[in-house]
């Protein structure tokens, strides 16, 4: 059984007063017996602050980004692996389309990203989705398995032993629109079934998130589908009562 995770990336968002109000807020919402694991995703500089309020508790901090370089070295504005790890960091996000979109990361930085993350010791979230343009041209798979062979190409199937998927299809990230349920099963299925081609023992475990306006209505169906195994949350994340909401729908679902 796949243990769920609901993960709350912040994104460019708060003040300190505003970090230390929402982490106490989860904190006192969420029980320690929670079903499904934790996680915040919080902007670089207040990583440290989110560790040490959170330090006791069952809920992981990870960081949004990841320098693609394995060293750390003359690279100004970076944040190395190895540094989000000795910071208390245990996941980081690798791929986010506003990442990709914005920035103009391409499938093989992302991919040198995972790398880097792995080898300092932390557990890549791998984004993957599609634009709209992609999505109503059919083109939804095809660019998924470019996204998740990138990655394979450069660490190879068994890296995904200790990593973790998010489907994130860019047309619903922080649009307000959601994918059905059955949609994101069927994406998410198929990208259980690329991994599975190449090991079925690591498939199996393996946990795929959906990302792209979770919101306390819609939480529970969309982790009742049985290749959905949490949630990377955006908005909704910086609302303590919609975040809270949707960690316990992920609790409650088995």
């Amino acid at each position: 059984m796949r243990r769920k995770l609901v993960a709350g990336n912040w994104k460019m968002h708060g003040t300190r007063a505003d970090a230390a109000q929402l982490l106490r807020g989860i904190v006192e919402g969420t029980d320690r017996l929670l079903a499904a694991e934790l996680l915040v995703c919080p902007p670089f500089v207040y990583l440290i602050e989110a560790v040490t309020a959170l330090r006791g508790s069952p809920i992981a901090v990870g960081a949004q980004d990841v320098c693609g370089e394995a060293q750390q070295g003359a690279y100004t504005g970076e944040v190395s692996a190895s540094m989000l790890a000795d910071a208390g960091c245990k996941y980081v996000i690798v791929g986010h389309s506003e990442r990709r979109m914005v920035y103009g990361e391409s499938d093989g930085r992302v991919a040198s990203k995972f790398k880097a993350a792995q080898q300092a010791g932390l557990i890549p979230i791998l984004c993957v989705g599609e634009t709209a343009a992609a999505h109503d041209a059919g083109e939804t798979r095809a660019v998924v398995r470019r996204q998740l062979e990138a990655v394979f190409d450069a660490v190879g199937v068994t890296a995904f032993g200790s990593a973790v998927i998010a489907y994130e299809p860019v047309w619903a990230i922080g649009t307000g629109k959601t994918a059905t349920p059955s949609h994101a099963q069927e994406v998410q299925a198929y990208l259980r079934t690329l991994v599975a081609g190449r090991d079925a023992k690591i498939a199996a475990s393996l946990r795929v998130l959906y990302g792209g306006s979770v919101k306390p209505g819609n939480a529970a169906e969309l982790f009742s589908m049985p290749d959905v195994d949490g949630g990377l949350i955006g908005g909704a994340s910086l609302a303590v009562d919609d975040f809270v909401a949707i960690c316990r729908a992920a609790g409650r679902v088995h």
